[in-house]
């Protein structure tokens, strides 16, 4: 009797949105699925934490986004299951270790693959199932090694731009999916500015966040923006940012209200002036921010708070910008 082929799509769903379920239902059909087990993680080892929904919601979320096809996706709630840090090696684990001894196929997007050296025990995945890597429109799959996370070029044998035949047997599918761009983080961004996301989640998905009222600004809940303005950029100072500024920019045309910039001596430390400022408003508001970029390279980090963004540099980096030219100043 022949093995099952098996899809595994893990991932946050945050909001679930028809471009987790696009992939779902084309990596199926392109590579004969027998069935996708959509996994939701309780929590992501290399996420940050923003503001954002709850893991049952999370859950609930994806439950209702792939109804009218259970007969193919099936919800797994392992990892809620088992709580903690989710990783995907343990996950695999467990689904190898069952009886039909399944073929699995594990489907994750170009910017994880980009990566995946990052993950718990990436080689063993690697051993163990082949890996689908899905691109978004407008967004290319490799075409060298020199694309390709630095840790898992040793384990290629042989590549061209749709697949690598890796050392252990396993396969490196790339697959360029079509139609559907949308991603979470600008969901929850035109949810915050009050735009429809209709076209981006299912309906049911849509009334969920509407009536859970999901995403909302965190702007009540700080108030006055130039006292908070104030607060973040003492915490960097105190934590030893470099020159750090403020600016109010009510009176220009711009994304925000108010602005802060400051310098770190290293992308190690410029991580860490971001990962303390998000601990300290935490801790004294309540609030994680909106949004967060550039975490993980520590070049250029962007902390969203609505009203107030920080841009914390890697210092040459700040030189190299000069953000500050663009604004004046109202305050060190």
């Amino acid at each position: 009797m022949k093995n099952p082929k098996i899809g595994v799509f893990g991932g946050n769903f945050d909001p679930f949105h028809y471009g987790h379920l696009n992939s779902m239902l084309s990596a199926a059909e392109n590579f004969g699925f027998d069935e996708v087990r959509a996994v939701p993680a309780f929590i992501s080892p290399l996420r940050v934490q923003t503001q954002g929904s709850t893991p049952t919601q999370r859950l609930e979320m994806l439950e209702l986004g792939i109804r009218g096809h259970e007969d193919l996706i099936k919800v797994d709630r392992i990892e809620m299951d088992r709580g903690g840090v989710s990783y995907t090696i343990d996950t695999l684990t467990e689904y190898l270790s069952a009886k039909e001894k399944p073929d699995i196929f594990l489907i994750i997007g170009m910017d994880q693959f980009m990566k995946f050296d990052q993950w718990k025990r990436f080689d063993k995945i690697l051993s163990e199932v082949d890996l689908v890597v899905t691109s978004r429109p407008g967004l290319e799959l490799p075409y060298s090694m020199d694309d390709w996370p630095v840790s898992v070029r040793s384990m290629i044998a042989d590549h061209d731009r749709h697949q690598a035949i890796l050392k252990t047997g396993r396969t490196i599918h790339f697959f360029q999916l079509k139609d559907v761009e949308v991603s979470s983080t600008d969901i929850r961004k035109k949810i915050r500015l009050g735009q429809s996301i209709q076209t981006d989640v299912p309906p049911q998905v849509e009334e969920y966040v509407r009536t859970q009222k999901l995403y909302e600004s965190v702007e009540r809940r700080l108030g006055d923006f130039q006292k908070f303005t104030d607060y973040c950029a003492v915490v960097l100072n105190d934590k030893g940012g470099i020159n750090v500024q403020s600016y109010d920019l009510r009176s220009q045309t711009a994304p925000t209200e108010f602005t802060l910039i400051a310098s770190g001596t290293s992308t190690r430390h410029t991580a860490a002036l971001a990962e303390h400022l998000i601990k300290e408003v935490k801790k004294d508001f309540g609030v994680w921010p909106e949004s967060l970029e550039g975490q993980n390279e520590g070049r250029w980090v962007v902390v969203d708070y609505g009203s107030l963004i920080v841009h914390i540099f890697y210092d040459y980096v700040r030189q190299e910008y000069r953000l500050e030219e663009l604004w004046t100043k109202i305050r060190k």
